[in-house]
């Protein structure tokens, strides 16, 4: 992510002496100049951080106003309005995210033979001679919510945002033709080593991926914000380490990716050769983890919101980024990570 917002070419700058008196058709204020967009079809001006919702920075590439753009204008009332007509019957959710379903029974004995697992594990660990060691935390599955109706809202809310963003779903990495292939995801290459996600902790992963494929999804919904656009709050509470979900989407190279305005590209792998550094774009495929909202970290206000953590691991020597919950969490609390948990690039002053 560093080379792309180095890289990147800077949008044409507001030259005083041509738009003296170009004001922000918001605020009606001509002030800052350099986080001053000018629409490239009425040329119109516009604050980044006076826009709804806000522009996280300035697009490297030509940009149009709302009023302008040929894309659909989001608001609460169209996406209310949607709500009522998407995929509010179970059967378009199952479609939609490909659900297995399972016997009741069944779904119950998964569980049981999880913590059975664990149990066995913590058992095998007390027969060995007695050694203080310090006690390393391990992930916790998140816990579905039990009313299957309640389920089916919480599924259909993200459904409602990644058919307004024209996504598809995606619970895992994928590899396209003409971007960045599996072979290139190598845990190896990471500057300074990479922490490797440990056997239970992986066995904790598998678990909540199999979960999700029954339809059984973390207690989240997806919420429109006229300020801060799509984000995600807890549906019930969650507890401390509980893995939220994967950042999922397409795996590109760093490189291919300097001109893109997506601003939701994740860091995968820091290579020491910066050619080999991938990042991971949910602009056409993706999860719930792609509307869950970063902290203003130059804040302390901010930063007492955070209440997720992005973690990469080595995943049986593969990259993978995972969404932790770092403290407990209230139903009704709107999720929140820090961006810039590896690199200081992400301009995140304007957040809320």
């Amino acid at each position: 992510m560093v080379d792309v917002m180095r890289d990147a070419p800077a949008a044409t700058p507001v030259v005083a002496g041509e738009y003296g008196d170009l004001k922000c058709e918001e605020c009606r204020k001509g002030d800052g100049d350099e986080e001053m967009l000018i629409c490239d079809t009425c040329d119109r001006g516009f604050h980044v951080y006076c826009l709804r919702p806000i522009l996280v920075r300035v697009p490297s590439g030509p940009w149009s106003c709302p009023s302008c753009s040929d894309q659909p204008k989001l608001t609460r009332t169209s996406l209310s309005l949607s709500l009522s007509r998407f995929p509010l019957k179970q059967k378009k959710i199952v479609d939609f995210f490909r659900i297995q379903r399972r016997p009741a029974l069944e779904r119950c004995g998964a569980l049981q033979d999880f913590f059975l697992f664990l149990d066995t594990k913590r058992r095998r660990r007390r027969s060995v001679p007695l050694v203080v060691y310090k006690k390393k935390r391990r992930l916790l599955p998140f816990s579905p919510t039990e009313d299957p109706a309640r389920r089916l809202e919480q599924m259909s809310s993200l459904a409602t945002a990644l058919t307004a963003l024209q996504m598809k779903f995606s619970n895992e990495l994928t590899y396209m033709s003409g971007m960045a292939p599996r072979s290139a995801n190598q845990a190896s290459l990471e500057k300074g080593g990479m922490q490797i996600l440990s056997k239970k902790d992986i066995d904790t992963l598998e678990y909540c991926r199999t979960m999700c494929t029954r339809g059984e999804c973390p207690p989240l919904l997806v919420i429109f914000d006229s300020c801060e656009g799509f984000t995600v709050e807890a549906d019930g509470p969650i507890k401390d380490m509980t893995l939220i979900a994967e950042y999922t989407g397409d795996v590109d190279y760093i490189k291919n990716r300097e001109h893109d305005d997506c601003d939701s590209m994740m860091t995968l792998l820091l290579a020491t050769n910066t050619f080999h550094s991938l990042v991971i774009c949910p602009d056409k495929r993706g999860n719930i983890a792609r509307f869950i909202n970063g902290i203003n970290n130059h804040t302390p206000e901010g930063r007492k919101k955070q209440n997720l953590k992005c973690v990469r691991y080595d995943v049986n020597g593969e990259c993978r980024a995972l969404l932790i919950a770092c403290r407990d969490i209230c139903k009704g609390e709107r999720l929140y990570y820090d961006y810039n948990g590896y690199e200081q690039e992400y301009p995140t002053h304007h957040f809320v």
